[in-house]
């Protein structure tokens, strides 16, 4: 875990209201894992107070090492406002690579993404960590999902990684209107994968978990949650475990990949 400020190379909008935000970082971060996450703050900056966590979405490479990382985000606040307006050679102060990220056993091949909207964000760093790990790309599939076509993102990246992307929206702007967990129903009665890899809202993660258990297919999933530092310290990122016992996970430290069947959702 390293805490720096660290210059943006660049920030771009990646469809109204998603940006794509990179960060030229510690070379620590050439080891970080699909599913971790950085705890970002804007300097000189009293809103908003705290910290925000933003799942990693890429590593930037440059002669075969690690330049720096991107993150993608949504601005649904005054934080994320204030990101957006970050220019190329601004400062921003973030602790990482955070948290619990994604299991990939070697035997995996024959893969299963979800991604419910910004919930792709950690998805496409799988998916490019897939490739390195040299699995058939060809064998794996992305389920897309999204409320209309203007929230649809990353479709054309992960199709070029040679990945079947199947696109669902609410209103039917793009792709088959139907919940992304329609999709995944149907596909997995005709191709059960090795494990399927998720990340949300919660409804989506639980109607995922589901339809893993039903089918006895191994299921990680990422959740989102409020989390103020990222570190265990103030235990607001929370889960209740599964086993009736009282006693919670936490997001930050446990997570936030978990396999479903940890957590009472």
């Amino acid at each position: 875990m390293i805490h720096e400020k660290v210059q943006v190379l660049w920030n771009k909008k990646a469809g109204n209201p998603y940006y794509r935000i990179g960060l030229k970082c510690h070379k620590e971060y050439s080891t970080a894992q699909p599913g971790q996450f950085v705890m970002l703050r804007l300097i000189n900056q009293m809103v908003p107070f705290l910290r925000r966590p933003f799942s990693i979405h890429n590593r930037i490479m440059k002669g075969g090492r690690t330049q720096g990382i991107e993150l993608l985000y949504k601005v649904v606040g005054k934080g994320t406002e204030k990101l957006s307006l970050c220019k190329k050679g601004d400062f921003v102060d973030i602790i990482g690579p955070l948290g619990k990220g994604f299991v990939i056993p070697d035997n995996y091949h024959r893969i299963f993404i979800v991604a419910g909207g910004i919930g792709v964000a950690p998805l496409f760093f799988l998916a490019s960590f897939l490739m390195e790990k040299n699995i058939d790309l060809s064998a794996c599939r992305v389920f897309l999902g999204a409320k209309s076509k203007d929230d649809l993102l990353c479709k054309d990246e992960l199709s070029d990684l040679g990945m079947t992307v199947h696109i669902c929206t609410d209103d039917g702007s793009e792709g088959d209107k139907c919940l992304v967990t329609d999709s995944l129903k149907t596909a997995i009665c005709k191709n059960r994968p090795d494990v399927i890899y998720a990340c949300g809202p919660l409804e989506m993660l639980k109607s995922v978990a589901k339809i893993a258990k039903k089918h006895i297919v191994p299921c990680q999933i990422s959740i989102e949650t409020i989390m103020a530092c990222g570190i265990g310290a103030c235990l607001g990122c929370a889960v209740e475990r599964c086993d009736n016992t009282g006693k919670y996970l936490h997001a930050c430290l446990d997570g936030p990949v978990f396999n479903p069947h940890d957590l009472k959702i």
